[in-house]
């Protein structure tokens, strides 16, 4: 494969009613159960939805790790809340209209190397979120062990 496009292949198939089973082609990695939520699905397992929010806040967790080890950092505990807002469009459909993703660090900002930098450059290692970007909002916010505000970047 080359340095310039890579491809990631999943299957779905339907188990039953808006429950699917998900594969993550050529991989180890255990199958995945989808559903809607109720009055649709029974909610057995995360909708379209929250696996968007999951994905954005999994990435920009990683993101961050990654920017923080990259100046030598070890990082404690790191921890994300994400915060789909599903908004009717002009036509009445559901759609993400936004997604927050709060990210607290282990640790205070006194005990990490290079943090201004590592902020400043952390969401643009996240492949997902700059995506997503390109049609939803996403804020990012950051803080330290002690709850004091680091970073924030707030869509338009």
């Amino acid at each position: 494969m080359s340095d310039e496009q890579q491809t990631i292949e999943i299957s779905l198939e339907q188990v039953s009613g808006y429950e699917f089973r998900v594969r993550f082609d050529e991989t180890a990695i255990p199958d995945l159960l989808t559903d809607e939520n109720p009055p649709l699905g029974k909610g057995v397992g995360p909708n379209p939805s929250r696996m968007l929010a999951t994905a954005v806040a999994n990435c920009l967790s990683a993101s961050l790790l990654f920017a923080l080890r990259k100046y030598k950092n070890e990082p404690e505990r790191l921890a994300a809340k994400a915060r789909a807002t599903l908004a009717r469009n002009e036509q009445g459909r559901w759609r993400v209209a936004r997604i927050a993703v709060d990210l607290d660090l282990g640790q205070a900002e006194a005990d990490l190397s290079h943090l201004d930098r590592a902020l400043a450059q952390f969401e643009d290692f996240c492949t997902v979120t700059q995506s997503v970007r390109q049609g939803i909002a996403v804020d990012v916010s950051v803080r330290d062990a002690t709850g004091t505000l680091l970073h924030k970047a707030a869509a338009g």
